[in-house]
């Protein structure tokens, strides 16, 4: 499939919308949305904005783009906009005309907006359903960038030593993932008993003794991949061994479970029952489970008031944790059973048989 054939798709998610809320128009600003609306463009000036720089009008008669002069050239050159099918409108910047050009294109009270624009129904929930399914040319993007992401994760975590602060840990994967231009959206670093501590280990400067656990959200395109990996120095005790087994079972329960056409809350209530059946009970209050992904870090996290049907073609990351482990991989969903997108490229596999399926996960790297 061709970016054309990709953007028409789209095109077609976005009309029938508009048909279904009765709608004349809808502007889409969120980095999110534009790298999705344009196949893989990018909107932002700064990386962690979720709003970016300019918007993207879809209406019955045709398409615009909004931005100022300061991005207008960038938009039409890099982006692409104009042969994409987008009709360039700018202002100056000092001017603030942003709200008047939607407006002459589409009357206020007619337009639906990803972000609380005036005058437009805010539509955030509804727009970001259109992205759950990857079509065909998107995958090829996300193959490439989960592959990339693993190698320089698990490259970056072997050459972890005693001594190596988080922080530093941190800083040679952020290099690796920038060489291909490759966003860091969220990182995790933890040495010895922060890995227990916290399950949001944001890096320090502590060194690391006898363990490390390295994940991260990254980005390119719009998409986003997420994995977590362990290295232990020495002797891995044989607790830990079957607590990270365990918790890889966990993941799988999730994985094997997460079928198109079902609803969310059927992998998450059949893991928090593995939960209590592996003797875990009370891990599962402790921290949230994950859920799907693709454009966001999480398209939305799973809780038992979800109500989210799986989509053929989902991306999801699933993150049960046991206090000092956790399982983390992003897959896609498909009807032919979970496809993982990452894997053990250079870590130790482990194998495992659940569900009538078998399954090589990456195990804890013993140095």
């Amino acid at each position: 499939m061709d970016l054309s054939e990709e953007l028409r798709i789209k095109r077609q998610r976005i009309t029938q919308l508009l048909e279904n809320l009765d709608l004349d128009g809808l502007y889409l600003k969120s980095q999110a949305n534009f790298s999705w609306a344009t196949g893989g463009g990018i909107n932002t000036v700064g990386i962690t904005g979720e709003l970016g720089a300019a918007g993207l009008l879809f209406t019955r008669s045709g398409d615009y783009a909004v931005c100022n002069n300061i991005e207008v050239n960038r938009m039409g050159s890099e982006e692409r906009l104009e042969e994409l099918g987008f009709v360039l409108k700018s202002y100056t910047w000092h001017e603030n005309r942003e709200q008047q050009i939607v407006h002459e294109l589409v009357e206020p009270g007619r337009l639906g907006a990803d972000f609380a624009f005036p005058g437009a129904r805010e539509l955030k929930a509804e727009v970001a359903r259109l992205r759950y399914s990857l079509t065909e040319s998107e995958l090829e993007r996300y193959r490439q960038l989960c592959y990339l992401t693993n190698l320089a994760l698990e490259t970056t975590a072997v050459e972890v030593r005693p001594g190596d602060r988080e922080c530093e840990v941190i800083g040679r994967l952020s290099e690796r993932l920038w060489a291909d231009r490759i966003d860091i959206v969220t990182t995790f670093c933890a040495a010895d008993e922060r890995i227990e501590q916290y399950r949001h280990p944001v890096a320090t400067r502590k060194q690391v003794e006898k363990r490390v656990m390295l994940g991260c959200n990254a980005r390119r395109n719009g998409l986003i991949v997420c994995l977590t990996r362990f290295v232990q120095f020495g002797t891995a005790p044989e607790k830990l061994k079957k607590q990270y087994r365990d918790n890889v079972e966990l993941d799988l329960v999730l994985w094997t479970n997460t079928v198109p056409g079902r609803s969310v809350q059927v992998p998450f209530n059949a893991v928090e029952k593995e939960y209590r059946r592996l003797g875990y009970d009370g891990e599962f209050n402790l921290h949230h489970q994950g859920g799907a992904i693709g454009y966001a870090p999480r398209d939305y996290r799973v809780d038992f008031s979800t109500e989210e049907t799986i989509a053929e073609n989902q991306p999801f990351c699933w993150n049960p944790s046991i206090t000092g482990t956790k399982s983390e991989d992003t897959i896609l969903a498909t009807q032919a059973g979970p496809v993982p997108l990452t894997r053990p490229i250079i870590f130790p596999k482990l194998s495992m048989d659940v569900n009538g399926a078998r399954f090589e996960r990456a195990d804890i790297l013993v140095i």
